[in-house]
């Protein structure tokens, strides 16, 4: 059994975090393993509270997975602080972790910072350069290379900038282009785009952390990164296709879809 091992934080309404990584691993075939970063109170309507695990906790939790289980693949998602992403960069640092998708988590989808303003730098400085590949949407993208990355132009240098700062691979997410919602991933050579009709639905809860965790799932059983990226590109877009009405807000994407169709559930 191939395992992957999310450093997130946790959503109490399961659509995103933490949650939505384990089960992207379990519908993918994977193993999923989980060292928690920060805890938040958020429902479909928002995010209401934050609260921060300490360093010690962190550390800790990534120790003991790596000193008694073979990690195949890492997603890193919501780090919150400098001091978390120093202490997860040294955990990752320590126990030379390999595969490791970077989602530049910063604000959720009701504004809510997830990643405080200060942190941007240390975040380029700690992590990047240690990810196989980071996973920016538009708007974390324009905060990392500091202009506004809004057409697939701006996208395309936006991933020069990024792989310019370390990371091997770039995926920059085009969920919130105006029109279709094309993905672009840059090699260091060569840009490849992914393109995907736009699905009409307000039920997008987690779709990065989907994506991501989706992709760290396709490296941990053996896949290049280009399929990878592309088999996760299938998944959450059938997540979202199917994505329901979950309580009074933005409802989350299916992540078992198929499986429950499999099974006869749906």
């Amino acid at each position: 059994m191939k395992t992957a091992l999310t450093i997130a934080g946790s959503d109490s309404s399961g659509g995103a975090g933490i949650q939505a990584d384990l089960k992207t691993f379990s519908a993918l075939g994977v193993f999923g393993m989980s060292a928690i970063t920060a805890i938040t109170a958020q429902n479909t309507c928002g995010v209401t509270e934050i609260r921060e695990m300490d360093s010690m906790i962190i550390s800790a939790q990534i120790d003991a997975v790596y000193t008694d289980i073979a990690v195949n693949a890492v997603k890193i998602g919501m780090l919150s602080s400098s001091m978390i992403i120093e202490t997860v960069a040294e955990s990752l640092e320590r126990n030379h972790a390999k595969n490791i998708v970077l989602d530049t988590v910063m604000i959720s989808k009701s504004g809510s910072y997830l990643l405080k303003p200060e942190a941007v730098d240390t975040l380029k400085r700690c992590l990047i350069p240690k990810a196989l590949i980071v996973t920016p949407n538009l708007h974390e993208a324009s905060a990392l290379v500091g202009f506004d990355v809004i057409d697939m132009k701006s996208m395309k240098k936006a991933a020069l900038v990024l792989n310019e700062m370390g990371a091997a691979y770039v995926v920059v997410k085009g969920g919130h282009l105006e029109g279709d919602a094309c993905d672009l991933l840059y090699d260091g050579k060569e840009m490849m785009v992914f393109p995907n009709k736009r699905i009409r639905t307000i039920h997008t809860h987690g779709t990065g952390c989907t994506f991501s965790s989706a992709i760290a799932a396709g490296l941990a059983k053996g896949l290049e990164i280009k399929d990878a990226v592309r088999v996760a590109k299938e998944y959450v877009t059938i997540a979202i296709k199917h994505g329901f009405s979950l309580g009074k807000g933005v409802g989350p994407t299916h992540h078992f879809y198929d499986l429950y169709k499999k099974a006869g559930l749906i």
